[in-house]
C-alpha cells in the first residue's frame, strides 16, 4: 500500500469520527503530557474522570510541582501502575526546577524528563511543536501490523524497530499533531482487536490482513507470561475509632499507599495459624473482644494475581502498640484522605468502616 495514501485516509477518517475529548482542544504540553501519563495502559472511559479532576486540582506544571506525594497519590487512586504518579510528581518538579515550568519543545529533550518514554515524548512534540516524531502504542503496531502485513513479533527489539521505522516514515510530510492523534484513534474505534470494523474501513481495498483474512493473526505478539500468585492476609486492628495502618515502601507493589498489617503466604493458609506463629498478632488476639474473617478478595495486576482475607480484630481496651516502626494508629476519619490500594478501598467499603 502507497505509504502517503495511507496517512491520507486514516486522517479522513478521524476528520469524520473523532470523539470530542478536552485534550484535543488545546496544544498546551502540560495538558498532553498529563492525558497521555493518565491513558497509558487506561481506557479513555476510566481515565477522563482522573484527567479532569487533575486539571481541577492541579491547573499547571507549578501547582503539580509544589503538592505533597501523598496528595498526587491520593487523587491518583484505583488507576493502578502507582509508579506513573510518583514519575508524574517527579517530572513536574523537574520542569518548574529545572526548566522554569516550561516542556522542552523537542522529542530528543522530552525524553530526558522522569517517566517519559518514547510514546509520550512523541506525542508532546507531535502534537504541541508540529515535530515529525510519530506515537507507536497498542492501537498503532495493530494497524500497521494489518494494514502492510508484518508479521514481527510487537514485543521483540527487531520488531519494535521495524515498526518504529514504518511509523516515522508514515508522519513524514503529514500535519503530525492530526496524523498521530488519527492512527491511534483509529485503532481504538475502528481496528479494533477484536470484531474490526472491516466492511466499512477506508483502506480495505488494500488492507493485507483483510486481502489474507489474516486479522486474527496480526499483530504477532509473543504469549505472555503466567501471573504470579501472591496470599495477602491483612489484619485489621482496630482501636476505638482507630486502625493500625503503615505506608508500604519501595520494593514491592504500591509503594507509598496505605495498607494493613500484612502476612503473606506462598499458599492458602488458615488465619489462626498465621496468628499462632505472631508474637504481635498473638498479643492482639489476647485483647480482642472480637474477630471476624472476611470472605477471600481476588485482585488481578498485570503480572499478579493477589488472593487476599481481611481478618478484622478489634477492642477498644487494646493498647495503642504498633507491630513495627512503620505502622500507627490512624483515626478512621482521617483514612478516607490517605492514598491507598484499591484493594483496600473495597474491604473498607465493604465492612462499611469509612
Amino acid at each position: 500500500m502507497d505509504k502517503r495514501y495511507f496517512s491520507e485516509k486514516v486522517a479522513e477518517w478521524y476528520a469524520g469520527n473523532k470523539r470530542n475529548l478536552p485534550w484535543r482542544s488545546t496544544r498546551d504540553p502540560y495538558k498532553i503530557w498529563l492525558s497521555e501519563i493518565i491513558l497509558q495502559q487506561t481506557r479513555v472511559a476510566q481515565g477522563l474522570p482522573y484527567y479532569e479532576k487533575f486539571v481541577k486540582t492541579f491547573p499547571d506544571v507549578f501547582s503539580l510541582a509544589n503538592a505533597k506525594e501523598q496528595e498526587v497519590l491520593r487523587l491518583w487512586q484505583g488507576l493502578g501502575y502507582y509508579s506513573r504518579a510518583r514519575n508524574l510528581h517527579r517530572c513536574a518538579k523537574t520542569v518548574v526546577l529545572e526548566h522554569k515550568g516550561i516542556f522542552p519543545d523537542n522529542y530528543t529533550a522530552l525524553l530526558r524528563l522522569p517517566g517519559v518514554g518514547k510514546y509520550t515524548a512523541a506525542a508532546i512534540a507531535s502534537i504541541c511543536y508540529g515535530e515529525q516524531v510519530a506515537v507507536v502504542d497498542g492501537n498503532v503496531y495493530r494497524v500497521l501490523a494489518r494494514a502492510f502485513g508484518i508479521d514481527e513479533d510487537i514485543m521483540s527489539t527487531p520488531g519494535k524497530k521495524v515498526f518504529s521505522d514504518l511509523a516515522n516514515e508514515l508522519v513524514i510530510g503529514t500535519d503530525a499533531a492530526t496524523y498521530n492523534q488519527a492512527i491511534m484513534e483509529f485503532g481504538a474505534l475502528h481496528c479494533t482487536p477484536k470484531q474490526p470494523k472491516c466492511d466499512a474501513c477506508p483502506i480495505r481495498e488494500y488492507c493485507f490482513a483483510l486481502t489474507h483474512g489474516l486479522q486474527a493473526e496480526l499483530p504477532v505478539k509473543a504469549r505472555a507470561k503466567k501471573p504470579v500468585k501472591r496470599y495477602f492476609y491483612y489484619f485489621v486492628v482496630r482501636n476505638g475509632n482507630k486502625l493500625l495502618m503503615r505506608k508500604r515502601m519501595a520494593g514491592d507493589i504500591w509503594q507509598g499507599l496505605f495498607d494493613f498489617y500484612l502476612v503473606e503466604r506462598t499458599r492458602a493458609s488458615n488465619p489462626e495459624h498465621i496468628i499462632a506463629e505472631d508474637n504481635f498478632l498473638k498479643k492482639v488476639k489476647k485483647q480482642a473482644g472480637r474477630m471476624e474473617t472476611s470472605p477471600t478478595y481476588r485482585h488481578l495486576l498485570s503480572h499478579q494475581t493477589i488472593q487476599s482475607k481481611f481478618i478484622l480484630m478489634e477492642s477498644d481496651k487494646m493498647p495503642l502498640v504498633a507491630a513495627e516502626d512503620s505502622m500507627r494508629y490512624y483515626p478512621i476519619r482521617k483514612i478516607h484522605d490517605l492514598p491507598k490500594p484499591v484493594l483496600i478501598s473495597r474491604f473498607l467499603s465493604d465492612y462499611d468502616i469509612l
